[in-house]
């Protein structure tokens, strides 16, 4: 991601979405063998044996029909999980999107040039959206370079969300708009929408096929700062966005001929000028960015369409022009004859005005809380010197900091990206294993050639599974198959997905520990945990340091994210102590 742009493109950024692999289906058997060593951390023997039982019974039984349905749903389809895995992790959900579902934080890391300075909000906004602007127009004309693990390319279709995208509510299932063409597919929206106290401002960043200088989209932010100034606030419709969603999709009818065409075609991206009010972020659009008053920069995204790593590689794009440019616009401070931002004014009544009120009231009493630090004594470059994978390190820390801290080891989530095959996105990755457990285990016993032994078979086993994952192996997504399977046809749930150790260990979405790594780059995000009882765990990886973002509900008396993160810390001193003591 240094170079995410050439100025004279060998590579087109979609040209190898049609020659890339369909997602392979694994195996039964070797996806059964994986769901038994991935449980076993968290039974008893006696649970072990009924739970080994149930999966025995399973794959000689009614798994074989359902894998051979699997099979042969993949030969109609390039990617057999894309459309179920929409469906099933995002748009049939009816709980509220925001919070429980969208992520936040991804935006440029300002500390290079922009320290937090009141009086600047407007300027840099201007100069952060005509980049944002340059980013859209590199994927407009696809001069953003393709990504590659290594000589493999990888899918980019998740890029084409990040624009003119927005979900729209359904009574019982949601849907997701896409405007954005490439210039080679013809015309797409280019306009802006600013949101500022409950209030909807539009303008087109595109002017005689030339997009809006930063002095032009200062003009018209300034131009929307005055108009909202000394004057009452909007009726906010864009709260009902943090509703549950069947309630969100009755109101959204009555608001449709008012809202929804007018709303849905000028989207493009959104600026936020507050923060923390959900009237001034639309929850369902791709992407918000969020201008703070103190000159800083934040992002609401719904997670629906794509994964955070589109944010991360928009933000670092955006990011290292500000560096390279010291934050500031040297080109022309002409300001070309143009009209003003357009008001788009939505006639409410009472009833929506109360939906308003209730949507406002449940926002804000969300419990959610959220501690972000930067872990400043070593980074990627002491760890790589131990021949240690980073994020395998991180990843073990937060299980020996999890098992310090609740006696006991946390079902975990990894992010494993999947684009290496056709709309890939993601599989579970489990780092809790019972190599990371027995390590957890040995950390608290005095002997240190035990631990060394140990942290090296979890270091290894982690590696093996992250591989495989990556690579169509994984079994998390494949069992998520045969279970829609088994739903659609209206055959009886198999006992496999209703044997209480298969959501002990973090089947169906229960998993303790919800993780991701943001990569390591400069940008960083968070997320909501995936249970009452869990953390959202999310990092990045630098070359001196790691940043670390953990989520908790208050509401839970089992967790506190800023004890976590303490014990984090303890644990990243004694692996690394470990691994120098160990040569390893």
């Amino acid at each position: 991601m240094t170079s995410q742009v050439s100025e004279f493109p060998a590579e087109r950024t979609f040209q190898y979405q049609h020659s890339l692999p369909s997602l392979p289906v694994p195996s039964l058997e070797g996806s059964l063998a994986k769901y038994l060593d991935a449980v076993r951390p968290f039974a008893t023997e006696e649970e072990y044996q009924v739970t080994a039982a149930i999966v025995k019974r399973f794959g000689e039984g009614i798994g074989k029909d359902l894998h051979q349905k699997l099979l042969q749903r993949a030969r109609t389809r390039r990617n057999w999980l894309e459309e179920w895995w929409l469906d099933a992790a995002y748009l049939e959900l009816r709980y509220p999107s925001q919070l429980n579902v969208n992520f936040g934080g991804p935006a440029p890391y300002l500390e290079h040039c922009w320290p937090p300075t009141e009086g600047v909000q407007l300027q840099r906004t201007s100069i952060s959206m005509w980049h944002t602007l340059q980013y859209w127009d590199l994927l407009r004309t696809e001069r953003l370079d393709p990504h590659k693990a290594g000589n493999v390319a990888l899918d980019m279709d998740q890029f084409r969300m990040l624009f003119c995208t927005c979900k729209v509510p359904g009574v019982t299932k949601d849907t997701i708009i896409n405007y954005f063409k490439t210039e080679s597919e013809g015309p797409c929206p280019s306009h802006v929408v600013v949101m500022c106290r409950g209030r909807f401002f539009s303008f087109d960043a595109v002017c005689d096929s030339h997009i809006l200088t930063p002095p032009e989209l200062l003009r018209h932010l300034t131009h929307v700062k005055q108009c909202c100034e000394g004057e009452p606030a909007g009726d906010g419709v864009a709260a009902l966005t943090s509703e549950e969603r069947t309630r969100w999709a009755k109101v959204c009818v009555k608001l449709a001929s008012r809202l929804e065409s007018r709303m849905r075609s000028k989207y493009n991206m959104t600026r936020e000028a507050l923060t923390g009010d959900p009237t001034i972020r639309w929850g369902d659009k791709s992407y918000n960015s969020i201008s703070f008053a103190d000159g800083t920069f934040g992002s609401n995204c719904d997670h629906a369409p794509f994964e955070g790593m589109v944010l991360v590689t928009q933000g670092y794009y955006v990011d290292q022009q500000l560096k390279a440019t010291d934050g500031k616009w040297k080109g022309s401070e002409t300001v070309r004859p143009m009209p003003l931002p357009e008001e788009l004014v939505f006639t409410v009544d009472d009833r929506v005005r109360s939906d308003v009120a209730h949507a406002k009231h449940q926002y804000f009493e969300t419990d959610l809380q959220v501690v972000c630090y930067a872990f400043t004594s070593f980074g990627k470059a002491a760890i790589k010197q131990k021949k240690l994978h980073p994020d395998t390190f991180i990843q073990l820390a937060l299980q020996l900091a999890y098992y310090r801290q609740h006696g006991r080891s946390g079902s975990c989530y990894e992010t494993a990206m999947t684009r290496r095959f056709y709309h890939g996105r993601t599989e579970t990755m489990r780092p809790c294993t019972l190599e990371a457990q027995n390590w957890c285990h040995t950390m608290l016993l005095p002997t240190a050639s035990v631990r060394r032994k140990a942290l090296l078979l979890a270091f290894n086993k982690h590696n093996k599974l992250m591989a495989e994952a990556q690579n169509g192996k994984g079994f998390d997504r494949y069992l998520l198959g045969l279970y829609l399977i088994a739903k659609e046809e209206g055959l009886p749930m198999p006992d496999l997905f209703t044997d209480p150790l298969y959501s002990k260990s973090g089947g169906g979405g229960n998993f303790t520990l919800s993780t991701s790594l943001a990569g390591y780059t400069t940008v960083h995000g968070v997320g909501v945990p995936m249970v009452h009882h869990g953390y959202g765990f999310f990092y990045r990886i630098g070359d001196d340091r790691i940043v670390a973002s953990c989520s908790a509900w208050k509401s839970s008396p089992e967790t506190d994210a800023e004890t976590l993160f303490q014990n984090l810390v303890t644990s990243l001193h004694e692996m690394l102590h470990l691994a120098t003591t160990a040569q390893l």
